[in-house]
């Protein structure tokens, strides 16, 4: 007589196994309109907002290269901010053990300190404000991206990485563009612009949240947590993980060769090439940008995972950077700014799905995925706020922009020599 064996329950995924299974079309619209949000909460403020307001903080008092020395101040004290903020909420993500899974709770939980943070910085009408409220929209917006960006190795298989890294630099030129123009021609005041991110961010992430399963991570198969070992885990060795050490060394060189040419561009318009229509003048520059981010980082993304190479293209990425900046160096108008722009947009977009992807198949190990890319967000995060800081000496400095732009140009081709040293990855 046979007997019926009762079926066996199909053991759960481990969290830290390495992802094999193809992610669907929904998977990727969900984490796309997610970063499509998180780049227009956060970029909008540096593009624009934060200049504007700042502006309006100081008053019609003093030189305009004032304005340049604050915002870079106030961007610095949010930078530093971030280098706690990245790896530390990566490390308790590795040893979150909801129901909801690992991840989840610190995407929802970022994305609420992000917007609440907006919101009120857009109430802010003094420096110490300004600086405090926008660390802390600063620091949300680390703890979300740190969490989100670990999904990538926690779900997306390698033969999959750099297209959907693409999915989060494509929406940072939309978000840019449509932050820009959301804030310059339907909602201009101050207060409620701010307000209109921080609910356009909550929206946008909610399809994540919900549609999107996260493994949970058993209590048993948790690492050690205690404050002494998550400190010890923010050290990785160069000499044990060198292919880690170079991707951290370039992607820092090449985000701040990119923050250099970028973030004072507002300045640059208005008070260096002196045009008229400045915010104007921006949004079309950030269209042609948009449009070649988007063609780059979702074909060349493709292209990367097809042939198989990374190194090629993040190289090539730091190199079309380093030329845009270099053209604005030694011919500022507003004409070879389109050029650039161009120029930029491809190379970032490249950089940006490549490099992520880059990133993840260099990690020292599975269990701590969260905190090792929080460690490599610092490198994308870091260098954006504190290139204000920086670009704003150089400003002063020598009075003008060209050393400026010389200085993003030279910065890149660094971050394009680094790479050569990774042994790994191709």
């Amino acid at each position: 007589m046979t007997t019926t064996q009762p079926a066996q329950p199909t053991p759960a995924i481990s969290p830290f196994a390495e992802p094999k299974r193809a992610i669907t079309g929904g998977w990727i619209a969900a984490f796309a309109a997610a970063w499509l949000g998180i780049w227009m909460a956060q970029l909008t403020p540096i593009q624009l907002l934060l200049p504007v307001q700042i502006d309006n903080v100081r008053g019609n008092t003093g030189d305009w290269l004032d304005s340049v020395v604050a915002f870079g101040v106030i961007s610095g004290i949010a930078g530093l901010c971030a280098i706690i903020a990245y790896p530390l909420s990566g490390a308790l993500s590795d040893r979150t053990t909801s129901r909801f899974g690992r991840r989840r709770p610190w995407i929802l939980g970022g994305a609420l300190a992000f917007a609440i943070s907006l919101v009120v910085l857009g109430f802010q009408t003094t420096f110490v404000g300004v600086g405090i409220w926008w660390s802390l929209a600063l620091t949300g917006f680390c703890v979300l991206t740190a969490a989100l960006t670990a999904t990538i190795s926690d779900q997306v298989p390698v033969r999959q990485r750099g297209f959907v890294s693409g999915w989060i630099s494509a929406p940072q030129a939309i978000g840019t563009i449509l932050g820009l123009v959301l804030v310059t021609y339907v909602i201009t005041a101050q207060v409620l612009g701010y307000v209109a991110l921080a609910v356009l961010l909550l929206v946008l992430v909610a399809p994540f949240l919900i549609f999107i399963k996260d493994a949970v991570l058993p209590r048993d198969q948790r690492p050690k947590l205690s404050a002494a070992a998550v400190v010890r885990g923010m050290w990785v060795s160069p000499r044990k993980h060198p292919d880690f050490a170079w991707t951290l060394a370039s992607r820092i060189l090449i985000n701040l060769g990119n923050a250099l040419g970028t973030t004072l561009l507002f300045y640059f318009l208005q008070d260096g090439l002196k045009l008229a229509n400045p915010k104007d003048d921006l949004i079309t520059l950030t269209l042609v940008y948009m449009v070649f981010v988007i063609l780059a980082s979702l074909f060349l993304g493709r292209l990367s995972d097809a042939m198989g190479r990374r190194k090629a293209f993040v190289t090539f990425a730091a190199i079309l950077q380093a030329t845009a900046a270099l053209l604005l160096a030694l011919a500022p108008n507003y004409t070879v700014a389109i050029v650039a722009a161009g120029l930029l947009g491809l190379g970032y977009g490249c950089f940006l799905s490549v490099d992520q992807a880059l990133a993840t198949q260099v990690l020292p190990e599975a269990a701590d995925r969260g905190k090792d890319l929080g460690v490599m967000n610092i490198a994308s995060a870091v260098p954006q706020a504190l290139a204000p800081l920086l670009g704003a000496y150089v400003v002063v400095a020598l009075g003008g922009f060209t050393g400026l732009f010389l200085l993003s140009g030279l910065v890149a081709l660094l971050g394009a020599a680094t790479i050569t040293p990774i042994r790994s990855v191709r």
